[in-house]
């Protein structure tokens, strides 16, 4: 029922910039929270970061905190992650996700469980 549209990744080097964008589909939008996690290749898929639905509270791993920042934007239902200081290791996969259903406790942003749909994906290459 709810489609989700990742895009804006790319090829980059160490130190690069990009915003990846997930478009959403509903009148509801601001009633999901969101999140983004990624799958590198030979590795099981991870949580990055993730956003409340009403609170706009921002959640991130330890990986990747401090360099990215997740933002959403309810009038247009859009999701963005901006991407700074870029490194090798963060060539992956990225996933938009949502969960429509109730409100969460806070632990549970960082389960994939929590989430009840998934966009296709957009690839991230960062190079040394």
């Amino acid at each position: 029922q709810v489609q989700l549209v990742e895009s804006g990744g790319g090829l980059g080097q160490a130190g690069d910039s990009l915003r990846l964008s997930c478009a959403a589909s509903g009148r509801a939008f601001r009633n999901y929270a969101m999140g983004w996690f990624r799958q590198a290749p030979g590795k099981e898929r991870e949580y990055v970061a993730a956003i409340a639905r009403s609170t706009g509270i921002t959640f991130y791993a330890d990986s990747v905190k401090g360099r990215f920042t997740i933002s959403r934007d309810n009038a247009n239902n859009m999701m963005y992650l901006q991407m700074n200081m870029l490194k090798p290791e963060d060539t992956a996969i990225y996933y938009c996700a949502a969960r429509t259903r109730k409100s969460l406790s806070t632990s549970a942003y960082f389960m994939e469980g929590a989430y009840d749909y998934w966009g296709q994906g957009t690839q991230v290459a960062v190079s040394s």
